[in-house]
């Protein structure tokens, strides 16, 4: 599916011309919706490395060089380092303890649709429910935004 040529853009396109606005544009209600639900989780109660952490591993499990190459960026502002950034396609012991659980998460709900429940009990334990239910619709979200990128063919920018 093609992208939204520059002349139908809305304001927020304009300001942020990426494929995937474009391409979602093309069902203006939708898309709408669903920048309030993104904007949401982007500007939500979870740390931003922890949260980049996890789009990014759920980015690597849904083979989504869309969001990786997105996301690559936003987590070196959120504190990730280029090498922490390669260590997600093949995780090593460098990682805290913090940083294994929120690889846990992602695993968990990637290969299984649920968390075991020593992950929940850890999760539990580092975040209030708040930002439990976040992490989750987080995780979730991506990975249902990598099929749409997918199936859409949703090209990375130039």
């Amino acid at each position: 599916m093609q992208p939204l040529p520059p002349e139908e853009w809305d304001d927020f396109t304009k300001a942020n011309p990426y494929n995937v606005f474009a391409t979602l544009a093309r069902h203006p209600e939708l898309f709408q919706g669903w920048l309030r639900f993104g904007g949401a989780l982007l500007n939500g109660t979870l740390p931003a490395r922890d949260r980049e952490l996890a789009i990014l591993r759920t980015a690597y499990h849904s083979d989504s060089a869309y969001e990786w190459a997105h996301h690559t960026r936003l987590a070196l502002k959120a504190g990730l380092t280029a090498q922490e950034i390669e260590s997600v396609r093949h995780p090593d012991a460098l990682w805290s303890v913090e940083d294994q659980l929120v690889l846990q998460v992602a695993d968990d709900l990637h290969y299984a649709g649920d968390l075991t429940d020593a992950t929940w009990a850890a999760l539990c334990d580092r975040y209030d429910e708040v930002r439990r239910i976040e992490f989750v619709m987080l995780v979730a979200h991506y990975d249902m935004l990598a099929m749409v990128l997918r199936t859409l063919r949703v090209e990375i920018e130039e």
